[in-house]
């Protein structure tokens, strides 16, 4: 049976709350303009490096939120197939490439295009491209559908489960291009090379205390209330018989008298 909601994904959950409040806090106090950044004049100008490490803490606008969500929370299943600790240490070591590639690659895309790229718009897009590789690689495809104008039609276009997914991550990609193209770009690039191993070994093998994650005390949990379950079943099948025989037995006797009250 599929889990629901964030079921099993709590490092999801928060991550996805802490950008909808963030975005949202930014939009009430009017200050998204420290967010996202500009090569010129942020950086080569006023030497603004500090946007380099806040630029992915929350989003400009409605329609990157949206969909970055809404993204974001399909892509919880990763945390359920990998488990929290697995996952945290995913985005702790993605972070940090996903904050700087894409100002590096602006910095080498902007001369060849006569200072037309200059702007990268703020919103974690690289670290959700990141997860999204994860899920293209470890996700399967469990049914394809095709649509067609009619039935005899040999034009038909082939979907899958997952082609909402990818649908909704390349409106994200295409909401503020050339910039977000960038975005999403180097976090699928990043995401791709921890998957392949291609980086240090500490890069792919680290992980974050049990502790931190929660995971001892979410297996433990989780063992406990099995525990509680299976004993509950043995305990109630040693006395289902009787006891659901005598309560059918009052209900027999019950609806007798029931009747003879009736008649008389």
């Amino acid at each position: 049976m599929l889990a629901s909601g964030f079921t099993a994904a709590p490092i999801s959950k928060y991550l996805l709350f802490g950008i909808v409040v963030s975005s949202i806090l930014v939009s009430i106090t009017d200050t998204k303009y420290l967010f996202h950044i500009q090569l010129v004049p942020h950086i080569w100008h006023y030497q603004q490096f500090w946007r380099l490490l806040l630029w992915q803490s929350c989003y400009n606008n409605s329609t990157e939120l949206l969909f970055g969500v809404m993204t974001m929370y399909h892509l919880r299943i990763i945390e359920r197939l990998w488990g929290s600790r697995k996952f945290v240490s995913f985005l702790l070591t993605a972070i940090l490439p996903c904050s700087l590639i894409p100002p590096f690659a602006l910095a080498i895309l902007r001369p060849l295009t006569f200072s037309i790229l200059n702007i990268l718009p703020a919103g974690p897009t690289p670290l959700i491209f990141a997860l999204l590789a994860q899920y293209h690689a470890t996700i399967p495809t469990v049914y394809k559908y095709r649509i067609a104008v009619s039935s005899t039609s040999p034009d038909a276009v082939t979907f899958s489960d997952k082609s909402l997914v990818y649908l909704l991550a390349a409106q994200l990609a295409f909401s503020s291009s050339p910039g977000s193209i960038i975005c999403a770009a180097a976090g699928w690039v990043v995401g791709m090379t921890w998957r392949r191993g291609l980086g240090p070994d500490i890069w792919t093998t680290w992980r974050v205390p049990e502790w931190l994650a929660g995971s001892k005390q979410a297996r433990g949990g989780d063992f406990d209330d099995l525990r509680r379950r299976l004993e509950g079943e043995g305990n109630g099948t040693g006395h289902a018989t009787g006891a659901d025989g005598e309560v059918r037995r009052r209900a027999h006797g019950s609806g007798i008298l029931d009747h003879f009250r009736g008649a008389f």
